[in-house]
């Protein structure tokens, strides 16, 4: 198959881990693995097309289903960047690695960054320190409602997040404030500024769509921008076009959730005649896994396990589908963080070749010289790509 003819579907299960990296107690997640602590507090989790694929091969679950011969080729990814957040991962999946970790606040968002964004906005913002979401609108939203200063917080994540009411900021008006912090923090290195729209009533204060995230520019040169200048379609499903600000994602299409997100998909694989559909998932992470909510959690994992056979029933001689995720988010873990963990890589060949075991990666830019060599890219960047496994009978 030709790079003219030559489809790729790359679904990214946000939060989706494993098992604990072998530095996990750095980061103080000794023991995360996302998959299998989900699926023993619900008392077992069911997922038969991802076993048929192979997932049963390589991550320990309760519930799941031999399969002898997987459909799919599967192995373990490991990062070889620092840190555990969003870009990072995404990033070293399409080749970018990092040697230094994002700056992350867990004593607050220093004073000379709340001072720059008031200067920048002419808000004088509440908040500022590391919050849950859901937790910090409840705490300070009446505040907000009555005063219109936005909130601010940041996480365990390197982020710098600004929340606000819908009857007190559009979401134009708020994207604006973003935009404004988005400059500030560029020289403090943040990886990520988000919008983080709600509504409701005290007590019953609730999130809405139309979050965004406004990242930080890749450093370096990603698969994304090798494909693009190489002619090669991409399209962005959910927020990849935020994760990579544009680079390198001509085509970008929203998706509030993931069931929204699968949708569009569907559609793609119905009507993309070529090129690269890259999709984050991000409800096992948002949703449920920051929030510590291994019910919905599965319940998400399972809403994705139906949707596959569709996705494989749509694919033509000669694509890809990959599923892989870009760090662990353990629903039973403590706190509400990310955490380090090894992704699991499960790649579909709609050519009749057997699935066989792609073993341990050693980074995730393995992804990018496999898939610049799909398309017959030129790749000069990190990364061992596999190809040739996927093209063996």
């Amino acid at each position: 198959m030709d790079r003219e003819t030559r489809r790729v579907f790359l679904i990214i299960m946000d939060g989706v881990g494993i098992g604990a990296l072998p530095d996990a107690a750095e980061y103080g997640d000794e023991g995360a693995n996302s998959l299998l602590h989900c699926s023993e507090k619900v008392g077992g989790l069911s997922l038969p097309c991802l076993d048929r694929l192979g997932l049963v091969r390589i991550a320990a679950r309760k519930g799941a289903a031999a399969e002898r011969n997987p459909s799919a080729h599967f192995g373990v990814m490991q990062p070889a960047s620092w840190g555990k957040d969003t870009l990072t991962g995404h990033w070293e999946l399409m080749g970018l690695i990092l040697s230094d970790p994002f700056p992350t606040f867990p004593e607050g968002l220093p004073r000379t960054i709340l001072d720059a964004f008031r200067s920048k906005t002419g808000w004088d913002p509440l908040g500022g320190h590391p919050a849950s979401g859901t937790e910090i609108i409840e705490t300070l939203g009446p505040e907000h409602l009555a005063s219109g200063r936005p909130i601010v917080y940041t996480s365990a994540d390197s982020v710098f997040q600004v929340a606000a009411h819908l009857d007190k900021f559009s979401l134009e008006a708020l994207y604006r404030i973003c935009e404004d912090a988005r400059e500030v923090t560029d020289p403090y290195g943040i990886a990520r500024v988000i919008a983080r729209p709600f509504s409701g009533s005290p007590g019953r204060f609730y999130r809405t769509g139309g979050r965004k995230d406004f990242a930080l520019l890749p450093p370096g040169q990603t698969l994304l921008d090798v494909l693009d200048e190489g002619g090669i379609p991409v399209l962005g499903i959910g927020k990849i076009r935020d994760i990579f600000t544009g680079r390198g994602v001509p085509r970008s299409l929203p998706a509030a959730d993931n069931r929204e997100g699968l949708g569009r998909l569907r559609e793609a694989v119905k009507e993309l005649p070529a090129g690269l559909v890259f999709i984050n998932l991000n409800d096992f992470d948002t949703v449920y896994g920051h929030r510590r909510n291994a019910e919905g959690y599965a319940t998400a994992l399972r809403e994705l396990d139906d949707a596959l056979p569709a996705l494989l029933e749509g694919m033509r001689a000669g694509d890809l589908l990959v599923l892989t995720a870009d760090h662990g988010c353990d629903p039973t873990h403590r706190g509400t963080d990310h955490t380090r963990e090894f992704v699991p890589l499960l790649v579909y060949t709609a050519c009749g070749t057997k699935g066989t075991s792609l073993g341990l990666r050693s980074s995730f830019a393995d992804l990018a010289a496999t898939l610049a060599e799909a398309f017959a890219v030129p790749w000069a960047s990190p990364g061992e790509s596999f190809f040739g496994c996927l093209e063996a009978d």
